[in-house]
């Protein structure tokens, strides 16, 4: 899908799907009552280009429920769009919520979270992660010990291991929160 507006009937939408049987994609238009209109652009062997007005799909509708706002392109395959967008914790819960009452099924294949990572640790301690990594501290079998490490920094092995730990603690338990099933992100 690449673009689509609302008008007072449904939607427009320019659509380019990959079908090695145009024809019969074609031929569903005209038995489906959901669709006012289309026009063909373009068709070849693998693909066809086309313009359709219909309804406007309730999955659709519980998106804009929710405040996402579509991202194209948007790719129809097996009978499954699949789509990417960028929101908040709170929108993708009220997404899921919007999706169940419209009984629309639906499947998340993926969440990530950008974080910057410069502000998950401090600086000291990011210098002191870079090294160990640089010398071999996490390498398995390892190639630095940490003793070998607080010399090359010129500080104790206990200071050491103190701002590794810490650095350790926010890197894991940030990655763990974002690596929690959705479920877990809903709110209340």
């Amino acid at each position: 899908m690449f673009a689509s507006r609302s008008t007072a009937n449904g939607l427009v939408v320019i659509v380019e799907a990959e079908t090695a049987e145009p024809e019969t994609l074609l031929h569903t238009f005209e038995e489906n009552s959901d669709i006012y209109s289309y026009e063909v652009f373009y068709t070849d062997q693998r693909s066809v280009l086309f313009q359709i007005e219909a309804d406007e799909h309730p999955s659709r509708t519980a998106a804009r429920a929710a405040g996402i706002i579509p991202q194209y392109p948007m790719i129809l395959r097996d009978g499954w769009l699949r789509i990417e967008t960028i929101t908040s914790w709170d929108r993708l819960s009220q997404l899921k919520t919007e999706f169940k009452k419209a009984d629309v099924p639906f499947e998340i294949l993926s969440v990530t979270q950008q974080v910057d990572l410069t502000t998950l640790l401090t600086d000291r301690q990011w210098d002191v992660l870079t090294e160990a990594v640089s010398r071999g501290y996490y390498d398995t079998p390892r190639t630095c010990t940490l003793t070998e490490l607080a010399t090359a920094l010129d500080v104790n092995p206990s200071a050491v291991s103190g701002v590794l730990h810490r650095a350790e603690e926010h890197i894991i338990k940030h990655f763990v929160a974002d690596a929690q099933p959705i479920s877990n992100h809903n709110s209340s």
